[in-house]
């Protein structure tokens, strides 16, 4: 069920882009990469659309099972991402008033980002480290998403603290036993690297930590702050079992499965698993409607024709579906179509 891993958060389409540029990049077309995973290139267009990091770890499968033995993929995708990559997060850590205050924002609100590593400060007295920790990142993928996250992690360092923070304040330990090429070029020339480290450590003065940012601003942070609290409990009500049941129903939304079938998949009853939704506040009838609903929407406003949105959407009668599209909005989908 539920794995309770720290990146197992619904999360924005932006990183599977990314990686999808990244094939791209070396001739690899998106439906190869996006093969068994639930997902479309019109799904990712969605900006407001949120996807599950099994399917962004299926994504990179794919990707590596597409170009076997190529090295620096996980790079190539990390330099990609951006400040504006991690939406009003990155807003929040450019308000803030130190390179301190944006750290502790970005390992606060780590589960709003794509990251799959997982990472904590510890205070070394002159120097600041930051830990970052692989170990519970699937095996296969392992290397290709810490590679992925630690140049983005230089990226925005370099976007966001620019010279200020050049690459020769930084000390650099690697669990990894060999140098990988270009992993930390976004760091610039770190003043130390050892490989084969007991751990993956990040160190830097501790003046830089407490440095003021010029962009800072305490009310724009502070509204930043409050909408990255009010998104990331909204994620948070989407992970767990509902998640998990909602990813199954839009595997094949022509079909929409029992409640039984989702059950016998998820290995569990289905009053255990009716009781599990209703601890999340939902039902499996409620996301059924939810789907449906999102699916809906985009169809109709895409131009299909009512009839053919009901076929899309598994309904044997259009007037199922009007019944049910009115019973949710109050209006006939004809009138959601105009």
């Amino acid at each position: 069920m539920n794995s309770g891993l720290p990146w197992d958060f619904p999360r924005s389409t932006a990183a599977v882009r990314q990686i999808l540029q990244t094939g791209a990049a070396h001739g690899i077309d998106a439906a190869r990469c996006l093969a068994r995973t639930g997902l479309t290139t019109g799904e990712l267009d969605d900006p407001g659309a949120l996807v599950q990091a099994t399917q962004e770890l299926a994504v990179a499968r794919n990707l590596l099972a597409a170009l076997p033995g190529r090295a620096g993929l996980g790079v190539q995708t990390g330099v990609r991402y951006q400040v504006s990559t991690a939406g009003i997060l990155g807003f929040a850590m450019q308000a803030s008033r130190t390179v301190g205050e944006a750290v502790h924002l970005a390992l606060r609100y780590l589960p709003l980002t794509s990251m799959f590593v997982s990472m904590r400060l510890e205070d070394a007295g002159e120097r600041v480290a930051i830990v970052v920790d692989d170990s519970l990142v699937p095996a296969d993928v392992r290397e290709f998403f810490f590679d992925r996250d630690l140049s983005a992690v230089g990226n925005v360092r370099a976007a966001l603290f620019g010279a200020s923070a050049s690459g020769e304040l930084f000390e650099v330990e690697l669990r990894y036993p060999v140098e990988r090429p270009g992993l930390l070029d976004q760091f610039g020339r770190p003043s130390s690297v050892r490989y084969g480290a007991p751990r993956n450590v990040l160190r830097y003065p501790r003046w830089l930590h407490d440095m003021p940012l010029p962009s800072g601003d305490e009310l724009t942070a502070l509204m930043c702050r409050r909408q990255c609290e009010d998104l990331l409990n909204q994620r948070r009500r989407r992970h767990g079992v509902s998640a998990l049941v909602r990813t199954r129903i839009l595997r094949d939304p022509t079909r929409m499965p029992s409640m039984e079938e989702v059950a016998g998949e998820l290995n569990v009853a289905t009053r255990t698993l009716g009781r599990r939704l209703a601890r999340e506040g939902t039902s499996f009838r409620a996301l059924l409607d939810e789907v449906r609903d999102t699916l809906a929407g985009e169809m109709l406003t895409g131009g299909l024709a009512v009839s053919q949105v009901a076929a899309r959407l598994g309904y044997a009668e259009t007037a199922s579906f009007t019944h049910a599209y009115t019973r949710w909005h109050g209006r006939p989908p004809s009138l959601a179509r105009r």
